[in-house]
């Protein structure tokens, strides 16, 4: 097969570092380039499985954080392969390809995609955006350094959701006491009858919003990769508890982070309470959560711009300021007619 010009003198250099294994394939010169496709398309699968495991940390940033030396080899080595579809091409694309990833594991960037593990303890990571609203959403407990935590998701600004995140620090142990509540609330009302719309109730969930950037930071538990927030290191200010149907906390959570969202309080005599859907249910059932939970508050409705609203409670175990005073004291009333 015709090697492209301008290409002899290299392959003759990789040839020979490569010569003794070569030999081994020497009578399948023709196979060698599809092996080599399999095995990179194997390596490619499993790197990305990886980087999606570690999206929501580092993003894509993986790539361009790589040294110059690192990638420029691999970027040539891709553009050969692509645009010289001989044996040669293939074997110097391949070759140069291997070279950026073999000085990328060196450097423990590609393939040492647990750095974050081998970070300092201290080492905290900010997710997020500073001027956004994150949520943290308890489903559990869980034992860490020597104390129960709560565990769940994190839901970022941008829809993005982190699970098996954990919140250490300030109020923790608060959290853990109203999410055991409000489950034992829904233990006891969930598929009873809402007396105003005979609706059945509905599954309520308790959550936790913070106002700016997370500061998290990425630890093993039994070797489980978990997400820790620390909370201590948070401006009390900037946290607010809130409770609402359990399939709507991420809609709540979008909805809070919309432009032209605004929160108002439901009056006892609205004719929301006899919509038969979830949303007349949800407002008479916060109101009846309030009456179990020392704190909890119901009654409110994130309504957005679409016309659409959310119902919901707040949680006054929570100490919350002037950040959240929009959302945990509406000052207008819902009207559905206007």
């Amino acid at each position: 097969m015709q090697i492209p010009r301008g290409l002899d003198d290299i392959l003759g250099k990789i040839g020979n570092n490569v010569k003794g294994n070569f030999e081994k394939f020497k009578n399948k010169i023709e196979e060698f380039p599809k092996y080599l496709d399999e095995r990179l398309k194997e390596i490619r699968d499993k790197t990305y499985i990886k980087l999606k495991e570690y999206m929501p940390i580092i993003g894509g940033a993986a790539i361009t954080a790589l040294p110059l030396y690192a990638k420029a080899p691999i970027l040539t080595g891709l553009h050969i392969k692509n645009l010289y579809k001989g044996t040669g091409g293939k074997l110097l694309g391949y070759g140069l390809i291997g070279a950026g990833v073999a000085i990328a594991v060196g450097l423990g960037i590609v393939f040492g995609l647990n750095a974050i593990h081998s970070l300092p303890s201290n080492h905290v990571e900010y997710l997020g955006s500073s001027n956004g609203y994150e949520a943290f959403v308890p489903h559990d407990t869980i034992n860490y350094n020597g104390h129960t935590d709560p565990e769940g998701d994190l839901i970022l600004n941008n829809g993005t959701i982190l699970h098996n995140t954990v919140l250490d620090g300030q109020y923790s142990n608060t959290i853990i006491q109203n999410h055991n509540a409000i489950t034992q609330l829904n233990n006891q009302f969930v598929g009873q009858t809402d007396p105003v719309n005979n609706q059945q109730y509905v599954t309520l969930q308790d959550f936790y919003v913070i106002k700016g950037q997370v500061p998290i930071e990425q630890v093993t538990i039994n070797g489980q990769t978990y997400y820790v927030i620390e909370a201590s290191s948070i401006n009390p200010g900037n946290i607010a508890g809130f409770y609402t149907y359990q399939g709507w906390v991420p809609n709540f959570e979008v909805a809070i982070n919309t432009p032209g969202t605004i929160p108002e309080r439901v009056p006892g005599n609205s004719p929301v309470f006899t919509w038969t859907n979830i949303t007349g249910t949800l407002v008479y059932e916060t109101h009846l959560y309030q009456d179990y939970i020392r704190g909890f508050f119901g009654g409110a409705v994130l309504v957005q711009s679409n016309g659409t609203i959310i119902p919901y409670g707040i949680n006054t175990n929570i100490p919350t300021s002037a950040y959240f005073s929009n959302f945990t004291a509406p000052s207008q009333v819902y009207n559905p007619s206007s």
